[in-house]
């Protein structure tokens, strides 16, 4: 296994740094102070549209997407160092057109769309003219079982009719949303796996209805988690995203990759939280000395070491398989890296916040957002548990099947 970046990946990676440095952290509490300030609490804060103007013209723009002629054509391993430097700031992703959810819906497009549907909806995302959102969980069912899912789409005459209701469904709330990429039953008598569609629902359809916004853990976030009523949506049958019935299969290849992203971007938080927790340790003095002279706390610095660079290597790794022998020879390592990387970045961000008592509970450090992100991330996506799953089904296969009936 190699690794080693190419030289234009370690470029990208030294200005990506730079301009971290140079613009993105400094402009946290710039961002924050305007959100506060702002008479809707999913306006996008000037100073975001500020700095996508100084990323898109630095060439740090799209750098996620490796498919078709629009993206950076970076692959996952040359991708992966760079989701970490953004990850080490809450605001990062968005800076450079990275985040969730516009970038599973933007790989999905790229990947299934027609030319139609990538003209109108690919292009505007990719140049951040508008966003998107993702409306798969629902909660009336356990979405971590994707064929619970009850919203249903039915075809009438050259129309699709959507019936359902979702929740957290993220970024609907922004207010340049435009596009639902909506999974639903197509028909609930197809094999298991055959029974679901995705639709391009623009989002000023009529009988869509934002019943609530969901807080995660207290905290609002800026683009919104809504709870969302669909009644007697109608999209015209241009609106289907693949074919019918490809509905299960599109939402395992958009979920993949974001698995992966996700992974990258939590090494970031980690990274973030020692390095928070390493300069408070060595400026505040209890006991007669710096708290980093503290054993207890030095354990804490090293263990969160350790970890990150055992996370890092199995990222790196997942990579690295997915770029030379597809998406499919990586499913364990995928699902591995989706558990161990919001349990290492969580457990991190934990010992940062008790480094810094009552500090790391307030919002004047980034550490409780942290805390409430890294928690909630081993929830989306699929929960930790169904990972775990996948892993050790994948495991037992190694073994003969005698030992089973033993």
């Amino acid at each position: 296994m190699d690794f080693g970046l190419s030289p234009r990946a370690d470029e990208l990676r030294a200005r990506m740094a730079a301009f971290m440095t140079e613009y993105v952290l400094p402009a946290e509490p710039v961002y924050d102070r305007q959100l506060a300030e702002a008479d809707d609490p999913h306006e996008l804060p000037p100073i975001m549209r500020e700095l996508k103007e100084k990323a898109r013209a630095e060439g740090l723009w799209n750098l996620f997407l490796a498919h078709g002629d629009r993206g950076a054509g970076l692959t996952n391993l040359e991708y992966a160092p760079l989701a970490e430097l953004a990850g080490r700031s809450v605001i990062g992703p968005e800076v450079f057109n990275c985040s969730a959810p516009d970038t599973g819906n933007m790989e999905l497009l790229a990947l299934f769309g027609t030319p139609e549907q990538q003209d109108r909806w690919l292009r505007p995302l990719l140049a951040a003219e508008i966003r998107s959102c993702f409306a798969m969980t629902e909660p009336e069912v356990a979405s971590s079982d994707a064929r619970n899912i009850r919203t249903r789409i039915v075809r009438d005459g050259d129309e699709y009719v959507v019936d359902g209701h979702k929740w957290y469904t993220s970024g609907i709330l922004d207010p340049d949303c435009r596009l639902i990429i909506l999974m639903g039953v197509t028909d609930p008598d197809a094999p298991t796996y055959r029974q679901q569609s995705m639709l391009l629902v623009p989002r000023d359809t009529p009988g869509i209805t934002v019943l609530r916004d969901l807080p995660m853990f207290g905290y609002t976030d800026r683009c919104g988690h809504g709870d969302v009523l669909f009644e007697n949506v109608r999209v015209p049958a241009s609106a289907l995203l693949g074919g019918e019935g490809e509905g299960f299969a599109l939402a395992q290849g958009r979920l993949g990759p974001g698995r992966m992203h996700y992974a990258m971007r939590a090494v970031g938080f980690a990274e973030r939280a020692l390095e928070l927790m390493c300069r408070r340790t060595l400026t505040r003095t209890a006991f007669g000395g710096p708290l980093a002279e503290q054993g207890v706390v030095r354990e804490w610095i090293a263990r969160s070491r350790i970890e990150i660079e055992q996370l890092r290597l199995l990222v790196l790794k997942s990579a690295w398989l997915m770029d030379t022998s597809g998406n499919a020879a990586a499913r364990t390592e995928v699902a591995a890296i989706k558990v161990a990387a919001l349990e290492v970045a969580h457990r991190v961000v934990d010992r940062a916040v008790q480094a810094h008592g009552a500090a790391g509970v307030s919002d004047d450090t980034v550490l409780a957002r942290l805390y409430a992100i890294t928690r909630a991330l081993r929830i989306a996506d699929g929960p930790d548990e169904v990972h775990l799953r996948t892993v050790a089904r994948r495991e037992l296969a190694k073994y003969p099947k005698e030992l089973a009936q033993a």
